[in-house]
């Protein structure tokens, strides 16, 4: 990776700064909004597969089509709102 982990909050402090004295403020509230929501949704995205394993592993029953159903759906999801996370 280009940018070592120190260096990339500092950045995105910069890229808000420039955001606060340049543009509006409702652009700032988004921002400030949507950048844990790609935080956790990149994470989650990540992580999410783990719990497809004990499913899988024991096969899946009439109950737990539901719930693998549904963890797609918010990998789906997570996929979705995590996709430009750390890009500059």
């Amino acid at each position: 990776m280009s940018n070592s982990p120190s260096t990339v909050p500092r950045e995105r402090l910069s890229q808000l700064r420039d955001v606060v004295t340049e543009e509006q403020p409702l652009r700032l509230g988004f921002e400030l909004v949507a950048a844990p929501l790609r935080f956790v949704g990149f994470w989650a995205a990540v992580a999410l597969p783990f719990l497809y394993v004990p499913l899988l592993f024991g096969g899946l029953e009439a109950g737990e089509f539901t719930v693998f159903g549904a963890l797609l759906a918010l990998n789906a999801l997570a996929l979705v709102l995590g996709h430009n996370y750390a890009r500059s």
